[in-house]
Order: structure tokens, then sequence, then C-alpha cells
């Protein structure tokens, strides 16, 4: 049965910024660059993403995260 979902709104190698809220004090703000789309529903778009101050990967939903603007300044 077809779906109506909307696709996802970041691609693989993407540089996004990380948007954290008061329950995000733990992940380190900042660049990321998104490594994987993970599959769900249109309400809980996800990707993994890995930082480019610590190259850990992380799981993010879309909403916490924006694209990079290459004219933002340090």
């Amino acid at each position: 049965m077809p779906t109506n979902r909307a696709p996802h709104k970041f691609s693989v190698g993407q540089d996004v910024v990380f948007l954290p809220t008061a329950f995000d004090h733990n992940t380190p703000r900042g660049g990321y660059v998104i490594t994987r789309i993970l599959p769900g529903d249109d309400f809980d778009r996800s990707y993994r993403a890995r930082s480019a101050a610590d190259g850990l990967e992380r799981v993010f939903r879309e909403p916490q995260l924006r694209a990079d603007s290459p004219w933002r300044l340090p």
C-alpha cells in the first residue's frame, strides 16, 4: 500500500547544524555531516550524523537540525 510520506529534508553528505534544546545539554552544539538517513514516519524522520568537533556519530530527529549556510561566520 503506497504512502504519502514527505521525503527527508537532508541528504547523506550534507552539512548541518545541531540546534539543542534544554533536554540536549550533553550533545555538543555545532556542525555535523549526515552519514545515514534512517527510516521513520512523517513525524519521526531521523538521521545519523558525525560531529565535526569530536568525530562521533549521533542520531538526530529532523527538527533538531538545520542546513548549514555557506555564508555563516565560524
